[in-house]
């Protein structure tokens, strides 16, 4: 088992993995604690290494029975192999993995689950455990793992401020000092939940240094009639990541969001931890470049990690694009924002009205000119007629006006008084000294 335990390297698969080759173990009827159930199948695995190989190819067919009768997802299965082919390979024992995994169900790449709602996540926060929003809030605004909590010490959450000084965000070290270690961010709520809590803890005597859990137990604060000092304020203890999600869930039950399950179905519609990693990429993603999204959750990037390095500033920049849809009580958030889009708004149509009027004046302005222009114009003709003395001048005059639209004739096309047509072709017009402007 040494060399099992050894090969195990991230907590919840050091938790889940022995659990998952013991169920191996008591198929083929091993008596004994878990140490002694592991020592008797090596030794008989490397006396007769095919009937270890079989041993294994008979319970995944037992367990692809249960898969038919609905007792069990084909997904499990996988996880069984995963666990018993982990002791294998560490203890030397060799099978034929090849023609093994060639009877694995392919199962689902997915969980058929979804990410909690905004609303169903606000009725969780309101649950009265005064761990459950500081831990609700980091969890839907990071995105981090329910594992991350057995690393996070408040050393590891920093706050960052604008130019005035008002808080924007806060940068979380997940994993510090393993081998997986990366960072994220979280919005201000969360950040202001996590101080608020700290605060409270201080003041009941608790010394905070930068080595203080983030998650430790509840204390007593009244009627301390005991004489050890264990449960005061005082005497933190860790709270562990499986503490953590037995809050979440038990905060789920009494809020309402989790009953009990109808025949047949096997899982809630969302996970009580998981959930919020899955709330955080699905909302994130809306705004931020996915890219980040993956980095800011830990994921493995691939091929694109030797390429894509942006610096952590490009990295908050975009984050802080998802500030207001991570926000879980954004009802005050909202409400500024969209005040200073409407006041930003009227600031753009009162330019656009400023510039309309603007042009109207500069029309009417110039409109005048014209007007003014044309009166004198007029003026001056209606002198030149006044010294005019022959009714041939006057018609060509007024023909001219007629033809620059600053006279209409009156009679324009009419036949002369007596019945006969005029010399003219009767497309010309006659003019004369009765012409109106």
């Amino acid at each position: 088992m040494a060399a099992f335990m050894y090969g195990l390297r991230a907590p919840d698969t050091r938790r889940q993995y022995p659990r998952r080759f013991q169920y191996f173990l008591n198929f083929l009827s091993i008596q004994g604690t878990l140490e002694e159930q592991a020592k008797q199948f090596t030794l008989k695995a490397r006396e007769i290494p095919l009937w270890a190989q079989e041993s294994l190819m008979s319970f995944i067919d037992f367990q692809k029975e249960r898969v038919k009768r609905g007792e069990l997802a084909e997904s499990t299965i996988t996880n069984y192999y995963k666990a018993t082919k982990l002791f294998c390979v560490m203890n030397d024992l060799v099978l034929n993995w090849k023609k093994i995994s060639r009877g694995l169900p392919a199962g689902r790449r997915a969980a058929n689950d979804r990410a909690p709602t905004i609303e169903e996540v606000k009725k969780l926060v309101e649950y009265p455990d005064r761990r459950i929003k500081p831990i609700v809030c980091t969890m839907a605004s990071s995105g981090i793992r329910i594992g991350a909590w057995d690393y996070l010490q408040w050393k590891h959450v920093k706050p960052i401020s604008n130019d005035e000084g008002k808080i924007i965000a806060a940068k979380l070290i997940v994993y510090s000092g393993d081998s997986e270690e990366y960072y994220c961010f979280v919005t201000p709520e969360a950040y202001t939940s996590l101080k608020e809590w700290m605060d409270f803890r201080a003041s009941y005597g608790e010394k905070i240094t930068g080595q203080s859990w983030v998650m430790r137990d509840l204390w007593q604060t009244t009627n301390m009639n005991y004489n050890t000092k264990l449960g005061f304020a005082t005497c933190p203890k860790k709270l562990k990541s499986s503490g953590i999600k037995r809050i979440i869930e038990r905060a789920l039950w009494e809020q309402g969001l989790r009953s009990s399950l109808p025949n047949g179905v096997k899982r809630h519609e969302w996970k009580a931890a998981h959930g919020f990693r899955k709330f955080y990429k699905s909302r994130a993603e809306q705004v931020m470049k996915p890219i980040n999204v993956e980095l800011t959750m830990g994921h493995d990037i691939g091929v694109s990690a030797s390429y894509y390095k942006p610096t952590e500033h490009e990295i908050l920049k975009d984050y802080l694009k998802a500030v207001d849809i991570l926000t879980i009580s954004n009802d005050s958030a909202v409400l500024q924002k969209e005040v200073a889009e409407l006041q930003q708004k009227s600031k753009d149509n009162e330019y656009i009205i400023r510039g309309k009027l603007q042009e109207k004046d500069e029309e009417m302005k110039s409109m005048k000119q014209q007007l003014d222009s044309m009166q004198s114009q007029i003026q001056s003709l209606m002198s030149a007629f006044s010294t005019m003395k022959e009714q041939p001048q006057v018609d060509s005059m007024a023909k001219t006006l007629y033809s620059s639209g600053l006279i209409k004739a009156a009679d324009a096309g009419k036949k002369k008084d007596n019945g006969s047509n005029s010399s003219s072709s009767s497309n010309n017009v006659n003019f004369n000294s009765s012409t109106v402007l």
